[in-house]
């Protein structure tokens, strides 16, 4: 994390000031809309303990959906240029690694004083949706709230339950009604998801394997399944940062969006289709490239995806930029929206920070917090220490393989050759999912080529793994 401009530690001064926090932020501000009689759940990890925000649908008087979700009022606890918000500024996200995270906040807000804990009252930003029954979204209302979260939950439990294969977690069971509750947001999570790919949003399937420590050795490294329950909460936060976005244009004033352009890699991206005998326009089209990777998931799950990764790289990364109302905002083009960005998640990212009080400035009728000149630096910074950090995670993720590996010298592995370039041929094995370099090699082998390879070396530090064809 140093190396890469990272600070791994909290200064004295932030722990300073978090001697002086000891209770969640309370407000008496008479706007504040008191909804914590309302079935709100949480669902994240099954290890997350900074939960960012929670859901909840309620009755309509006419058909349709009505949706809200309520986002942790982060910055009631850390005001703008404190110590604490100095040290969130400098690495601008948490990071995740499976032996330790290293917080954007302090434990004692991101996990208790700011996060939306269960069985606890708690001030939120809140955005109210109105969906038709097609999914098709009719208004949208942005206000503070006060609010009560009644269920922890994680997605891989609840998950099952929709799909049918285990108990509704213990949690819900204690809240009457929940059952119901999570059902509607699965429905209308399901809607919205369908006509999303209706307008070309992209469906990828990245190969990013999570590892589990038993004490001080890891036990397992699997892939993580993208499942309903997490589909749920994708769809809910999408449709969010697309309400906040268009809040924040409406008042006229700068904002950090986040975007991914049009791919200008785009004649790269018809050539490799064209290597799956599909044919795709020679002008960028979201639509056209979402109908060829779900052909592809649909024909090739074992081999999609190392295609997911080879488009999400010619594709570019996303980045945020400060952007002022217009009619043509550059948009996201892997979603397939125009007004996109982030505001969902505070506790751990620090663009939803700055979201969040430009949305409670324009909420008081008070000039923004930040200027043009601010805002523009601040999206190039958090667009360079995501890149930081996301580098510092893939490091660990080999670094973990090869830990795990390392008693595993000299067996052999079904696996398939997932890259190939100038530096090499990479070759990913299915059992663990793990990738590695192929070395000693006298054949040149193309990539999606099935093939049994065995482990010849690893090295922890640097996460380097080779194997040999057999």
């Amino acid at each position: 994390m140093m190396v890469r401009g990272l600070e791994p530690e909290f200064s004295f001064q932030v722990r300073e000031q978090l001697n002086q926090m000891n209770e969640p932020a309370i407000d008496h501000d008479p706007s504040i809309v008191d909804l914590r009689s309302l079935p709100w759940c949480s669902i994240d990890n099954d290890d997350s303990k900074d939960l960012d925000q929670l859901t909840v649908t309620k009755k309509t008087n006419h058909s349709g959906w009505n949706l809200l979700v309520a986002i942790a009022d982060v910055d009631a606890l850390v005001g703008k240029d404190s110590p604490i918000d100095e040290h969130a500024l400098m690495n601008t996200r948490s990071v995740y690694t499976s032996a330790r995270v290293f917080p954007m906040l302090p434990l004692k807000l991101s996990n208790n004083l700011s996060s939306l804990n269960p069985g606890e009252d708690r001030l939120a930003m809140v955005c109210e949706m109105h969906f038709s029954e097609e999914g098709v979204l009719e208004k949208s209302l942005i206000y503070r709230a006060l609010v009560h979260n009644r269920a922890q939950l994680a997605y891989d439990a609840v998950s099952d339950w929709l799909e049918g294969k285990g108990e509704l977690p213990e949690p819900a069971q204690m809240v009457a009604g929940m059952d119901a509750q999570l059902r509607k947001q699965d429905a209308l999570a399901q809607v919205l998801r369908v006509k999303r790919h209706e307008r070309g949003s992209l469906e990828f399937d990245i190969f990013q394997p999570r590892a589990s420590f038993d004490g001080e050795a890891i036990s397992e490294i699997k892939q993580q399944p993208h499942n309903r329950a997490r589909q749920l909460i994708e769809e809910f936060m999408i449709a969010t940062n697309g309400c906040t976005s268009r809040f924040l244009s409406n008042a006229g004033i700068y904002s950090i969006r986040r975007v991914v352009r049009s791919p200008e890699r785009w004649l790269r991206i018809v050539a490799l289709a064209l290597e799956h005998a599909y044919v795709l326009p020679d002008q960028p089209n979201a639509q056209a490239l979402e109908k060829f990777l779900a052909k592809q998931h649909r024909e090739d799950p074992v081999r999609f995806p190392d295609l997911s990764l080879q488009i999400v790289k010619l594709m570019g990364s996303g980045e945020y930029i400060a952007e002022k109302p217009s009619n043509e905002p550059i948009g996201h083009f892997g979603l397939a929206v125009s007004d996109y960005m982030h505001s969902t998640a505070p506790n751990r990212r620090y663009p939803d920070i700055i979201t969040l009080r430009l949305i409670k400035s324009v909420l008081a009728g008070k000039p923004p917090p930040y200027s043009v000149p601010e805002l523009k630096y601040l999206a190039q910074h958090c667009t360079l220490q995501e890149d930081a950090a996301r580098k510092v995670e893939r490091q660990l993720r080999k670094s973990e393989a090869a830990l795990l590996l390392k008693p595993r010298i000299g067996q052999s592995f079904d696996g398939v050759v997932s890259g190939v370039n100038d530096k090499g041929t990479w070759v990913r094995i299915f059992d663990p999912p793990v990738e590695g370099k192929l070395v000693h090699s006298l054949e040149d082998f193309p990539l999606g080529t099935l093939l049994r390879v065995k482990l010849i070396y690893t090295h922890v530090p640097l996460g380097f793994i080779d194997f040999s064809p057999i």
